[in-house]
């Protein structure tokens, strides 16, 4: 995996992301103090589970041959009582049969950031001079 860099950007809040020679922009909304210039770091996490899900299962029925036209991957997080809730709706659109779907679900779970996300993860930190 490439490198993820962040440095602050011009406003109070948003910050600019290199990976590779792709740059993006992350942000707050104007009701957290920020200017809206680009996904917040939740909103990023939301665009990884969906977006790794929607791979994975073209992947899949791509290797099976199946009639899958499109994955539409919705995810929405939500935060209560200390606990991050990932609520991700899977729409298929193809000529699928009640057996595929069911396959199709059971393995939108195995996509690499839905297993990092409900894992064990580490985070280690280190100053560099």
């Amino acid at each position: 995996m490439r490198k993820v860099e962040t440095q602050f950007g011009s406003g109070t809040y948003d910050q600019s992301v290199t990976v590779g020679s792709h740059h993006l922009m992350s942000d707050v909304d104007a009701s957290k103090g920020g200017a809206d210039n680009g996904l917040s770091p939740h909103e990023y996490l939301a665009a990884a589970l969906a977006s790794c899900t929607g791979m994975t299962l073209k992947m899949y029925a791509g290797r099976k041959s199946w009639a899958l036209e499109n994955a539409i991957v919705t995810v929405n997080i939500s935060r209560t009582d200390e606990v991050e809730r990932f609520t991700r709706e899977i729409t298929l659109v193809g000529n699928l049969d009640a057996e595929q779907i069911a396959r199709l679900l059971d393995i939108a779970d195995k996509c690499p950031v839905h297993k990092a996300l409900i894992g064990t993860i580490a985070i280690d930190t280190q100053l560099v001079p």
